[in-house]
Order: C-alpha cells, then structure tokens, then sequence
C-alpha cells in the first residue's frame, strides 16, 4: 500500500526562468524558486519517489490524459512566451507503471483516462518549470497530468483527483506527491501593458479575490471554497479553468477536507496574473462516501460531489 504524502498548489510563471539569466530580471523570482526548492526538501524528507503535476498548460479536448513516458530529456521553448521560456533544456526521469495504475482507477470510476508511456509526448511547462528548480539532480521521477481541460467537468476533475489518490493508497508501492500547477487569478496584462504589469495583479478585484481565498485556505474553510470554485474559476479566468486545483481538492476530500494550507511562498503577481505556492497537509479519508461516476452526466457546471 502506498501513500499521498504531499500536496501542494504551486507556480509555474516563466519569469522563473528569466530570473536566472543575466539581465534585468536576473533574481526577481527567487522568492518562487526557493518555494519550490522548499517543496522539493519537503519531498525528500517524506521519502517521496514520484511527482505527479497537474499541469494545466497540457490543453486538451477530449478525455484526461496521463503522460507516464520512462524518460523525458529535450530543449524546450514555450509557443506561448517564446520570449521567456527559450532553449531551456531539461531531463526527468519517468514513471510508467505508477501512470497505467493511475488512469486504470479513474477509468474504473467512470472517468475516462488515457496513459501515454510509449510515447514521444514532451511535457508542458507546467511541469517543466517546476522540475526544473524541484528535481535539478533527477531525484524524483515525474508524470504529467493534463489540467487545461476544455470541454471538461470540473467535478470529473474532482473524482479523477480521487480516483488518483485511490490508485496510490490501494495498489502503489510507493511515496507520491501531488503538485496542482496553476496560478490563482490568471488573466495576462493587455497586450501592450505587459511591462507595467510583471509584478502586478490585473485589476483589484482579482487582487481582493485571490487574497480572500489564501485566507479561506488558511483557515481552512473548504466547505465555502468548494462551493465557490466554479464562479471563481470564471470570473478570475482561471488557469485551466482550474481543473487542477479540483483534481488538488479531490484528492485531499473536497469539502470534508480538514487541513488548513501552508503557504512556502507569499502571494506575487506576475504579469498580471496571481500567483503562489502553498501546502495542504494530507488527513485520513478513510469511511468517506466516494461520487458515483454518473454524477456529472447532464449537470450544470456548479454541481459538485462530495467526497
């Protein structure tokens, strides 16, 4: 029997990436990559072996996919911000067995998912980015969760969330982590403004709103954040729709969830977007009623289970 030893919703922003080369944003991200530097000590600590990223810069139009290849190894360049992320190399071990495991549970709870292992798929940088500053020396193997789900039911991402934990827990021999990678607000300065906006938030609505939930998530009070999260993913134009941080929540037990999160590093804007990393301590789940798979079928977008 395995275990979920470690949950977290994190950062990805480019300017991560930036802020290691010379020029003027050499050391404007270091607060974010010490967070994830923290997440990875955090990791190695617990004995975790895998990382599974909800990476919501996988878009996709039908279906959850898993990318579970052996080995991830190229020199990446982002078609979004080609002028931030370019020829950024990057190498990460893969885990195959532990991603068929992972999509057979979800396909067993009606949620129909596809591991990809004989592939040559390249992760997004979702996961990149957070590899890149968590798994520098291949510590850790990895596998790819896409979470930009356009056609999808944030409640299916729910149920896969648990369906994954499930799949761990139950048959995997192992530690695993999982790391919802996506920002909290997420709409990008107006083209033109984007300099003006680096270290800042789009509007003070978005402001106000994303600085409301990490005080929700700091006290813990999942049951208003759950009943909230598909009116927040819309109006804050949620990254991914934030299907990863509903497949985080479902992990952890959606709104029966009793942990409180930690936050490894303050709220930051980032070209106008919201950003953050923070920690939500793994509790027992044990007796809890799992969602029927045919739940979602045929209801509106604010229904969820309760898990």
């Amino acid at each position: 029997m395995g275990r979920l030893a470690l949950v977290g919703k994190i950062t990805h922003v480019p300017s991560m990436y930036l802020s290691e080369l010379d020029g003027p944003r050499k050391g404007s991200r270091d607060a974010a990559i010490e967070g994830h530097r923290e997440i990875s000590r955090r990791c190695r600590e617990l004995g975790v072996d895998t990382i599974v990223v909800f990476d919501t810069h996988w878009l996709v139009n039908s279906n959850y996919h898993i990318n579970c290849a052996p080995h991830f190894a190229g020199v990446y360049t982002s078609n979004e911000l080609p002028h931030f992320i370019s020829n950024m190399a990057y190498e990460i071990p893969g885990n195959p067995a532990l991603g068929k495991l992972l999509a057979r549970f979800c396909n067993e709870m009606g949620v129909e998912t596809l591991a990809h292992d004989a592939t040559t798929l390249a992760p997004e940088y979702g996961t990149l980015v957070p590899m890149r500053y968590m798994n520098e020396d291949l510590h850790f193997k990895a596998i790819s969760v896409s979470a930009l789900c356009t056609v999808h039911y944030l409640n299916d991402s729910a149920r896969l969330g648990w369906a994954l934990r499930r799949a761990v827990e139950e048959e995997y021999d192992g530690t695993v982590a999982f790391l919802a990678s996506g920002s909290l607000s997420h709409r990008f300065a107006q083209n033109g403004t984007a300099p003006d906006f680096g270290f800042r938030i789009w509007s003070p609505f978005l402001e106000t709103l994303d600085n409301e939930v990490v005080e929700i998530w700091k006290r813990g009070d999942w049951k208003t954040f759950c009943e909230m999260l598909p009116e927040y993913a819309s109006k804050a134009h949620g990254e991914g729709f934030m299907h990863d941080t509903a497949m985080m929540l479902g992990a952890l037990g959606w709104s029966e969830y009793e942990g409180k999160g930690e936050i490894i590093t303050p709220y930051f804007g980032s070209s106008g977007t919201g950003q953050i990393n923070a920690l939500f301590p793994v509790t027992p789940v044990e007796g809890r009623a799992i969602p029927q798979p045919e739940a979602s079928a045929g209801r509106p977008f604010k229904s969820f289970p309760r898990l």
